[in-house]
């Protein structure tokens, strides 16, 4: 197996995915960390002295040997950022939200079918103990079909957090609560539920004194007619992600323990089954199961796989449209108050931009 050489792009986010790279010591280097000063990348760096240090990412894109650009920049300089890597050679991992739109998105896919090269976005939320339990259980055909789902994203986000210049704003952050807080869960939902059908949204902003939403009710059916309502506010106590979907043969709940609420898919999972009688074979299920990688490092590990060509289960480009157009479906909705129906097709107002007219 090659050990793929990584530079990442950023120091704030940047800081967990190099903490998680170095998990994988044997399938990746970090060749280098590219920041906005020094002082940001020594805070990450320590006493790591065999990564380079770079201010200046186009000259980090002119270094043959590095095979990944790993983006973790703000929002809005996704897609020229990935668009630049590809075209440099480079296969990229980019931090949520991919990019700003469902055209951007699109391009890419050109760019990247054009160069050869993967985009990997990034969707750490899926690896984890307990969803690889709920996929087995799923696979095994113990679950049955799906009924109802319901979702908590219940957060603290107050003016610590809003101190950086480009958070809560349209142009920098590109959205609120629905893109860089939620939009985690939402695709944890597509994941097992499979595509969306429809969504309803109300958004409002009733926390902090942002551009974006804070708060968001949404009603949400699948193309396999199950229903999903979703709850997103930063204005909780603490942060707490919940996911609870009841199925023909059994329900399924995440904790909602308090030290994982970016990593619901490695907390303690509870699977009740309606009849009784088939807790045992729901446990014989759960005892196959091995203990994957999680989190950030999991999804990492399976770009490795990928990329060298072995059975893999990364997040794709697909995966990412998918998120984009429930966030496009989302905007539009709240906008019009009516029913969005998707696919959301090129002649849809928002298919280039979701930002309202006067950020445009």
């Amino acid at each position: 197996m090659k050990k793929y050489q990584v530079a990442i792009i950023g120091t704030n986010i940047g800081a967990k995915h190099f903490e998680n790279f170095q998990k994988l010591s044997e399938r990746f280097n970090i060749h280098t960390l590219c920041g906005l000063t020094k002082d940001s990348i020594d805070k990450i760096l320590h006493s790591k002295t065999e990564t380079k240090i770079s201010l200046n990412f186009d000259e980090v894109l002119k270094v043959k040997e590095i095979d990944i650009i790993d983006i973790c920049l703000p929002p809005n300089l996704h897609f020229h950022a990935c668009k630049k890597a590809m075209e440099a050679g480079k296969h990229v991992i980019c931090e949520k939200p991919l990019v700003s739109s469902l055209a951007e998105v699109d391009e890419l896919e050109k760019i990247s079918k054009v160069t050869g090269k993967i985009v990997f976005p990034v969707f750490q939320y899926r690896y984890g103990l307990g969803f690889s339990k709920l996929k087995a259980l799923i696979n095994s055909g113990l679950t049955g079909k799906p009924l109802i789902a319901s979702l908590e994203t219940h957060w603290n986000r107050g003016k610590d957090y809003y101190s950086k210049q480009w958070r809560g704003t349209w142009e920098g952050e590109q959205g609120g609560a629905i893109l860089s807080h939620s939009i985690h869960i939402h695709d944890l939902v597509s994941m097992i539920l499979g595509p969306v059908s429809n969504i309803f949204a109300k958004l409002t902003t009733r926390v902090n004194d942002i551009e974006v939403e804070d708060c968001a009710s949404l009603s949400i059916e699948m193309e396999n007619g199950s229903l999903v309502t979703s709850s997103i506010t930063l204005g909780a106590a603490n942060d707490t992600t919940r996911l609870k979907f009841c199925f023909e043969g059994l329900t399924a709940e995440s904790g909602a323990s308090p030290d994982k609420p970016y990593n619901p898919a490695d907390d303690k999972w509870s699977f009740l089954p309606r009849a009784p009688v088939k807790q045992s074979q729901i446990e014989d299920v759960l005892n196959k199961v091995k203990l994957p990688k999680s989190w950030y490092a999991g999804m990492f590990e399976e770009i490795a796989n990928k990329l060298d060509g072995l059975p893999s289960d990364e997040v794709t480009l697909l995966d990412a449209r998918r998120s984009l157009e429930f966030v496009t479906a989302v905007y539009n909705s709240s906008r019009l108050n009516k029913n969005i129906k998707i696919p959301i097709d090129k002649d849809n107002k928002l298919y280039n931009s979701w930002l309202p007219r006067k950020v445009n």
